[in-house]
Order: C-alpha cells, then structure tokens, then sequence
C-alpha cells in the first residue's frame, strides 16, 4: 500500500498525462466461467480466461478454494495473459472454485467464483443381476444403480439387444435410471439391461443384464394404480430454464396421466408432454409458472394423485451497478447497486479485494456504501457484492482522491464585467482546487471587506449591489489552501441605466385597423441595445408573421411596432423588452380589439310543433362591442344550406336569448343555429342545436299538373307530380283520385297509400275511346284528408286508326330526294287521325331496319332526304294516333336518279369592261353512273355579306352587271336530274378601277374597281350550247 504523500504524487501525475494517456484502476474485460472438464478428454489442457485491462497494467493472480495458487511450485500451472492454464488436470488436486485477482497501483478486484469439475463415468461394478419373476399383469420395476460417475446422466435400455421403446405402459426415469413397466405383458419375457451416458463425455457404459420371467402361480388382478415416479415436493426451478417433471404410475388396466395445476389455473401453453404423458416440460420458466402441480393416474379401479410444488428461484441481477468517481479531498461519496434476484439478495463490499466494514466515517448498509470527509487513504478500488444461494455477481468502480493546490489556468475571472448603475454585479471565483480553499478578495491593492453591499459566498463568489461609478476598477480574487495559493484579476466596467422614455400604451381598436406601439428609450450609447417584442408571453417572430407585425422606428434609441389589420386574435398583452449588456427592462400595454361577436353558444330546441319551434341560447363573446340582434337560421334535409327563418319576435334584440320560429312544415327534420351581430358586423354562427322533428298535421299541398291520357283500348292513364317529402306534413302518406265522365254527377275514387305514386291506370270495358272525363286528385296522412288539386279534363285512350292510307303514290326528285303523297283512309275509320308514319327502306336493306318519318295532322305527302343515288327504295304509310298506328298502305317502289356529275366546272376565266363581268368556263362531262349535265349555277354575293344570289344558264358563260364598289365572291357548280354538282373554288373579284380588268379562278391578286353603276344588270349571253 502506497502512502499518501506518494499518491499525492500519483493523482498529481495523473492530472498531467490525462489528456494523452489516462491512467486507472483494473477492470474485468472476461471473467472465469464454470468448467465441465471431460476426464478422459485428449487435449489434456484446462484454461480459466481472465482478461484485464488497466494503466497501469494490472498483475494477474488466481486462487483455488480461497487459497493462492502458486505457479513456482507446481509446473502444472500457468498465467497466461491474465488466463490460468492448467496442464494434465488432476480430479483430485485441481477440481474446485477460482477466483482471478487483478491489482495495479490504483487497488485491487477480484472476479466472480468458476467452479472446475471433473466429468467421467466408470464402469458397472457388478457382472450379473438376480432374475426377476413377475405374475402376468403385475406392475414392475427394474433398478439400474448407475456407477460411479460426475457430470449429466442419460438413461436408456436394452431389450434381448434391442432399444426398448416407450409408451403408455413403459417408462424410463431420467432421474433414476430406472425401467418401470405399468402391467407386464407375456411379450416383456427377456433380457434388459440399462445403458448410461454420460452428456459432457459422451462415454457409455452397459450395465448388467436383468432377466424377467413369467411366474406360473396365476395372473395378477385388476388393481388401482400406485404412482411409482414422482417428482419430488419442492422443486426448485431457475429463472430462463426447462423445468421437467416426471410421473409415471403402475397399475391393471394401464393408467393414464394427467397433468393439472392445483391452484386450478390452466397450464401454460409453452408446455409439452412427452412419453405418453409421463413428463411435464415447460421452456423457459418465469415467475407465472411457479406454484403447485399434480400428476393424477387414473384407470378403471382408481385414481392416485401425485403433488409437488415448482419454486421459482433466480440468481442475482444487476439493476443499478456502482460507477467510477473522483473526488475531492473532504467531500463526501455515496455509492449505491441494486440486484434483483429470488431470493432477494444481501449484499456487502469489499475495498482492494478484502472486505469493508462499517466504521467511523463508511457507514454500510446493504447496497449503499457512504464514506464521509474522503481523505487519500480512501482511495482504491471497491466492489459491490450481491448474492443469494443461487449465485454471486460483482460489481467493481474506483475511488480517486484529488488533491492540488488552487490553479486558476483553466477558470480565470471574466476580463471584463459590464454593470450598470445601481445594479448588481456577481463576479465568479473558481479555481480548481482539492481541498476547497479560503478566498479574499483585493480591489486594485486594497483588501475587499464585506459590507451591506459587498458580500464573498462560501465558493467564492463576490457580489456588490447597488452599484456605484465609484465600484469601477480591477478586482482581483486570492485562493489558499494548505497545498497552496493562486490569484486571478478581472475588471469590473461601470455603465449609464437604460431607461424607457415613451412606453406602449394600452389602447381600445376596431377589427382592421393598424396602429404603432411606441418603445422609445435613453441608454449608454457605448452599448448595443435589443429591443423585442412579445405577445401574450409569447416572442413575436416577424418573419412568420411579417402580415400583421412590423418593427418601425429607425433609430437606435426606437423600438416601436407596428400591427397591421388587426384581428379579434390579436387581442392581449404586449411587452417591449430592451437588452443591453448591462440591463434588460421590459414596458407591457394592454391591446382591446372590438370585433364582430363570436358564435352564440348552447342553441337549444325547448318545444316543437307542427310549425313553430321554441328556441334558447347562451350569448357568445361580444368582442368589446355590445351585441344589437341575433338572427335564426335554420337547415333541413331538403334545404340548400342554412336559410334565414321568421321569428316572434321578428326582431331578437341584443338581450334576448329566446325566441319562437314560425313558418315551419310539420313533420320535417330541423336544426337551428344563431347568429349574432353588433355595430360592427355579423359574427360566427353558433353549433347547430340537436336535429328534432315538427309534429303531424293534415296535408295542406295538392299534387301539380294533374293530367293524362293515351294509354291502352278501354283505359283512364291519370298523372300528376308528387307532393315533396317536406310538404306531406306527416307519416302515411298518399293520394285519393277521383273521377268521373265529363257532364256526370258521381265521382269515382280510389286510394293511393304512396307518397311515391304518380301515376293512375282506371281499366273498364265500358270505357269509350277517347272519352273526356273531370279529374281531380287529393292528399291524406296519419293525421287524415288534405285537399284536392283543381279538376282537370283528361280523354280516355284513344282506338288505333283502323284503314289504311290510300292512293300511295311516289317519285324520284333527285339522287338523294324522293316525295311521297298518299290520300286519307277510304271509309269510316274509328279511331282519330293524329298523323301519319312513312316507312322506306333500300331493297339490299331488311324490312325490319327500315327507317321512318311522320307527319303532323292532315299533311297528305313528305320529302325524304339523304337517300343514295341509283338505288330501288320501299315505301308503305300508317296513320298513327296516341294508341298506336293502323293497318300498312300497300308497298310502292321507287327508284332515286343518278348521282350529280362529281367533276366541278374548271379553267375559270373573268374579264370586266365598262361596268360588266364575264365569266367562261369548260364544260362539265357527266361520268357513265352520273346524271347529265342540264345547266349551270352561278352563285355570288358581296364579301361582306351572307346572303348569295343565284343564275341558271345553259351555256358555259355568264354576263354579271354589278356596282363598282364591292368585293364579290362568285362559285360555279353544274346541275342535274340527279341534283347539283360538285362546285368550283370560291373566286374573289375585286372592287373595279378601271375600265379594263381580267383574272381566272386561280388568281384573286387583280384589284379591279368597276365604275358607278347604281343597279345590278343580269346580261346572259350564251357563247357555246351545251
């Protein structure tokens, strides 16, 4: 053990080289482990790991059963790297617990306890075994008594050389070893003998054989069963572990086993049964698992049951271990570890490997170690110990004792200290020093001493209050203690106080106004000063809420700010904060916003009727602006949003927090919200109230646009529109619909129980075609009959025409034209004519594709259009009326002329002189399947208008007389029988300027004015017969 003054030397050799290689007290990387050594393994060798590290480098040595293990005497042994390395292990010198043993010059550890055991197994000592004679049915049990041995066992037998197998009837113990037969069979005859293994090993040995025979005095009876195996009454079983445990019974029938928890919650789920029942496994053993467990054999003449407790236990566990301190000479330490564990775990400590003791200034109790007044020699190396009877585990940390004289170097006085005038000033003095020293304090060369202004704390620290200019100068603060004495100097700066000059004011602002809070102060201008704002205590950050905050001012001395489009939110305190090195003050104002009101609260529906609704509320905030009225809204399934309502009173004053809403439909579902306003605008609606539904009342609304007719021979068709859900004021509701033949006295009526209905069918032979009838219809509900819609007059259906149209004649108009012209049916015809239907088809085309045109009224002949050229059509016509259409006139044929010439005039040529234009073209040839070309038509109009006139001629020129201050636009195209021809391009003659102009169709670049003609004149002049 070194003494003090040298580890005073060491700690102070230790501060100097911390900060390139630090130096420590030993620490376990790997600590020995428990060992099963095989007896009979070929390496021969044995090593106990123990790895250290520490600075400096620890020395290494072991101990066998508390006694140090000696390497110079025994060649056997050796420490290699901190490791023990056993050579040629010997069960009898070397099997036991170590401990490795770490030391450096900071103290000392010692690690957990490793236990080295020997595994082997010898051989069965006996040669031979008695025979065994059993009646036919009996129980059993044949012992094994496994030899010498140390390490796990397994069991397993032979049967006349075979493995003998495991079932309901047959059990082999892990426990024991034994074989138990539950009722020996006449196949159980034969030799058995008991293999044994040994797990670390792997070696086997065979015991002797055991003959079983059959006895010939009888068979043994039935009998209840007799628990043979059984696992004992407390089981101690480790926390994480496989718990198994063994029952088997014997017994004639064969018992079943059965597995139960005597606290009769169930077994856990995570448990397997194996051998037919005859073990219990549970993986993984927790704390739920402990408690009372029963095996029951049970057959045909009894049960027996088997009972044992399973006692959870864990080895210790740290919770909280110790750690490294260092610390002051006359300071204190506290070190505390907890460890759980089952049982709970004592604990005690050791200092440098030997055992600590309560005394004088360490007091000890259980986990907790608390040494008083450190001084050097209570430096080292300690460990908390925490066992129970299930393990040891050890917890290790250093104690180091710092002890130097005040050194400044590292926490020198602040240079500079600013204060302000009448404030306060705290300059610190912390030196680095063990054991904490005495201070005083100089100001220039005169010592500081304490007054009602200056005061020195116990750490050092000088403090001066109302501070003068007078306290300005260098301050300086002198540390000693018996290991030395060390100063440091400061300067203490003595500033002008910031005062607030013009300070924010509270103020009273409207919603969407803007107003400057004023912060205006006086301060050292040798100082730099910030001036914040905060709102409801709050900073305001202008970047994010740069729309309504602004700094203004624009001078050093001016901090104002600036609230744009102020909002209800903006509502609160305000406080201006101005800092300076030396002072910080603040200025607060009070902001009141007036706004609209805010949404009324607690809208609730007190009564309801069929059109009326008793409604209160709780007034909302007013925003600072007494509220003038409220408004009701209300909303319902069928409404467009939230609609104004009427109320009584019609106008809900400010003060008045009920009304009554009227107007309302019965049976509807209503919600109502409140709106509140003052002078400066409408607020926020309030929630809506609940939703409650009008009482019934009898119907009020009729059905709309009753009318009907058409339909089928001998049929009434009545319609009309449905009355909406919200207007049938109340459940079960429908229509009644009465009628009667138009000049008679008696109506007839049935009943519609459909809101849905719209639509009536009255069928009666009786009933003549088109017969007018009155027609009205009514409305009832639950509550019972509303009124009647006006009476209407509605025909009855209508007889389809029954001849057909005659005299059915048709010819061809062009390529694409025909017309049609047919005479009214011959004869009576009963049923009215409303018109007439032309179907025509192509005769490549089906009859049932045929399109079809008709006729209104009276009109005896039709054009049909966009027909194809050349082609054999069909025609047939039906007069038709609203119950359908007649008999078919007979068929007619037509065909359609061939298509117009495709080839458009071409090789246009214009000339104008003297106020005219002529216009020549090429003749058009019609193609071999195109009509022949019967003449030509010219067609012009002026460039501004849309209206086109139009000249026939059968020549291929033209003379046009026209004024000459218009632009033309002239096309050409050839007529037929089969219509008109493809026509040319559009040609363009512009205004005439001289007497003389000429162009083609290919040309519209000659501008040519004609001379002032008042009149058009049309000269045709024939140049070549066609």
């Amino acid at each position: 053990m070194r003494l003090p003054w040298e580890l005073l030397v060491l700690q102070s050799f230790m501060l100097c080289l911390a900060d390139d290689y630090t130096l420590h007290g030993p620490v376990f990387v790997q600590e020995p482990s428990h060992i099963m050594f095989p007896l009979d393994s070929e390496e021969k060798k044995v090593k106990l790991s123990c790895e250290v590290k520490g600075n400096p480098k620890p020395h290494i040595r072991w101990k066998l059963n508390g006694t140090d293990v000696d390497i110079g005497m025994d060649f056997r042994y050796s420490v290699v790297e901190g490791s023990l390395l056993i050579n040629n292990p010997n069960k009898t010198q070397d099997a036991g617990t170590y401990q490795c043993i770490a030391t450096n010059s900071f103290g000392t550890i010692v690690s957990r306890e490793a236990k080295l055991q020997f595994a082997y197994l010898e051989n069965f000592k006996t040669r031979t075994r008695s025979t065994v004679s059993v009646r036919r049915g009996q129980g059993m049990v044949l012992l094994c008594g496994p030899p010498p041995h140390s390490g796990e066992l397994s069991y397993a037998w032979i049967f006349n050389e075979y493995p003998s197998y495991q079932d309901n009837r047959r059990f082999v113990s892990q426990e024991t070893g034994n074989l138990y037969i539950a009722k020996v069979e006449k196949s159980d005859v034969g030799n058995y003998t008991c293999v044994v293994t040994n797990t670390v090993t792997n070696h086997k040995v065979l015991g002797p054989p055991t003959p079983l025979i059959l006895r010939n005095d009888g068979v043994m009876g039935e009998y209840e069963p007799k628990i043979e195996v059984q696992f004992p009454e407390t089981v101690p079983a480790e926390k994480g572990t496989t718990v198994k445990l063994e029952c088997f019974a014997l017994g004639n029938p064969v018992p079943t086993i059965l597995w139960r928890r005597a606290d009769g919650k169930p077994i856990a789920r995570k448990a397997r049964r194996h051998k037919s029942d005859g073990i219990l496994e549970i993986p993984n053993f927790q704390q739920e698992d402990a408690g009372s467990y029963e095996c029951v054999a049970e057959n045909s003449r009894g049960k027996n049951i088997a009972k044992g407790q399973l006692i959870f236990y864990a080895q210790p566990n740290w919770v909280q271990k110790i750690n490294d301190i260092h610390v002051a000479m006359e300071e204190s330490v506290f070190w505390e570890c907890k460890a759980n564990g089952r049982p709970k775990p004592t604990y005690r400590w050791l200092k440098n490997g030997d055992p600590l003791l309560t005394r004088d200034r360490i007091q000890i109790e259980q986990g907790t170690l608390n040494i008083t007044i450190v001084n050097l020699s209570d430096a080292g190396m300690y460990q908390c110990v925490a066992e129970n009877k299930h393990g040891v585990i050890f917890s290790s940390a250093e104690l180091s004792v710092i002890a130097e004289s005040p050194d400044f170097s590292r926490t020198l006085l602040k240079r500079v200290t600013l204060v302000k005038v009448g404030g306060e000033v705290i300059i610190e003095c912390k030196p680095k020093a063990s054991p904490r020293p005495v201070y005083t304090w100089r100001k220039g060369r005169e010592i500081l001493r304490e007054n009602e202004r200056i005061t020195i704390s116990e750490d050092g620290n000088l403090r001066i209050i109302n501070v003068t200019k007078s306290d300005a100068g260098s301050y300086t603060c002198i540390a000693t203690n018996h290991f030395g004495t060390a100063s440091s100097t400061g300067n203490v700066i003595v500033k002008d106080p910031t005062k607030v000059m013009v300070p924010p004011s509270s103020m009273d602002v409207t919603v969407g106004e803007s107003i400057v809070l004023p912060c205006q102060v006086t301060h050292d201008h040798s100082l730099d000063i910030v001036f914040t704002w905060s709102f409801n205590g709050h900073l305001i950050d202008f970047d994010k809420d740069g729309d309504h905050f602004e700094r203004v001012g624009g001078q050093d001395s001016a901090g104002d700010l600036m609230i744009r489009n102020i909002q209800l939110k903006h509502a609160g305190k305000y406080v201006c904060m101005v800092q300076t090195s030396v002072d910080k003050l603040t200025a607060a104002a009070d902001l009141i916003v007036r706004g609209p009101p805010g949404p009324p609260e607690a809208v609730t529906i007190d009564e309801i009727t069929d059109t009326t609704a008793q409604l209160s509320w709780r007034p909302g905030p007013d925003n600072h602006s007494p509220i003038t009225m409220y408004v009701i809204q209300a909303r319902t399934p069928f409404s467009v949003g939230w609609q104004a309502v009427s109320t009584v009173p019609e106008l809900v004053d400010g003060k008045t927090f009920t009304a009554t809403v009227v107007g309302l439909n019965p049976w509807v579902e209503y919600e109502f919200r409140t709106v509140a306003a003052n002078v400066i605008g409408i607020g926020e609606p309030s929630r809506p109230s609940e939703k409650r539904r009008t009482e019934e009342a009898l119907p009020e609304v009729t059905p709309a646009n009753v009318s009907g007719g058409g339909g089928s021979k001998s049929e009434l068709v009545i319609t009309w529109e449905t009355v909406p859900e919200e207007l049938q004021n109340g459940r079960g509701f429908g229509y009644v619909v009465a009628f009667r033949p138009h000049g008679k006295m008696i109506w007839m009526l049935t009943v519609l129980a459909s809101a849905d209905a719209s639509r009536y069918v009255f069928r009666n032979e009786s009933v003549r075609p088109f017969s007018p009838f009155e027609v009205k219809v009514g409305v009832f509900n639950n509550k019972g009959e509303g009124p009647f819609s006006p009476t209407t007059l509605v025909y009855s259906a209508e007889e389809e025409p029954t001849k057909p149209p005659a005299s059915i004649f048709a010819r061809s108009l062009s390529a694409t034209d025909i017309e049609v012209f047919w005479a009214s049916p011959i004869g009576k015809n009963r049923g009215r004519i409303q018109g007439y239907e032309v179907k025509y088809w192509r005769h490549d085309d089906k009859e049932e594709n045929a399109r079809k045109i008709r006729t209104v009224g009276n009109q005896t002949s039709t054009k049909i259009t966009n027909l194809k050229g050349s082609a054999l059509y069909h025609l047939a016509v039906k007069a038709y009326n609203s119950a359908g259409t007649g008999p078919s006139s007979a068929t007619v044929n037509v065909t359609t002329r061939k298509p117009p010439p495709s080839q458009p005039p071409g090789n246009i040529i214009w000339n104008s002189s003297d106020s005219k234009i002529i216009l020549n073209w090429d003749q058009v040839k019609a193609l071999d399947n195109e009509s022949e070309v019967k003449g030509y038509k010219v067609l012009y109009r002026w460039n501004r208008q849309s209206s086109t006139s139009v000249i026939e001629t059968n020549k291929t020129s033209v003379e046009l007389s026209l004024p000459f201050d218009e632009d033309y636009i002239i096309e050409i195209k050839p007529f037929s029988d089969g219509g008109d021809g493809s026509s040319s391009e559009q040609i363009r003659i512009p205004k005439i300027s001289n007497s003389y102009a000429r162009g083609s169709g290919a040309s519209t670049s000659n501008a040519c004015t004609l001379s002032a003609i008042s009149t058009i004149m049309i000269s045709l002049t024939a140049r070549s017969s066609l």
